[in-house]
């Protein structure tokens, strides 16, 4: 089930656990970056700030609702031709089928934005098609694989 997603709190705060800053030398850039990210307020972060924490599965039950919620709300300017972001797209259909299983619901509603898309980018439609795919239809049954 996701969490009650809090716009005004940092990661750090929902998740009530602050991570020590990497040792410079694991600081790559994306370490940096994921580390910087979890301190601002994830009503603050822009859709390519979301996608980032999300490829590195960093606060899904917070961000996923988030980034589904932009999704849903952006689809109808896909539809009507204008641009979309595929990045962050790719971030949530992406995640693990075990992901998702806890989920149900906003998997679901992903589902139902997704399958009005057009004019995807293969790659990006390749992997909304095997997300749909494995999304079950009623919330009682377990996410198969394709």
């Amino acid at each position: 089930m996701s969490q009650p997603v809090d716009p005004t709190q940092s990661l750090e705060r929902l998740e009530g656990q602050r991570w020590p800053e990497p040792p410079p030398e694991d600081a790559t850039s994306l370490v940096r970056a994921v580390h910087e990210l979890r301190r601002r307020p994830v009503g603050d972060l822009r859709p390519d700030e979301l996608a980032r924490l999300i490829t590195q599965d960093v606060g899904l039950p917070w961000l996923l609702p988030l980034a589904v919620r932009i999704l849903r709300g952006t689809a109808p300017s896909q539809i009507a031709g204008r641009w979309y972001d595929d990045d962050l797209l790719y971030a949530v259909v992406t995640r693990k089928t075990q992901v998702w299983e806890q989920f149900p619901e906003l998997a679901r509603e992903l589902k139902a934005t997704v399958e009005t898309l057009v004019d995807l980018s293969r790659y990006v439609r390749e992997e909304a098609a095997a997300f749909c795919a494995a999304v079950p239809e009623e919330s009682s049954c377990p996410m198969h694989t394709t």
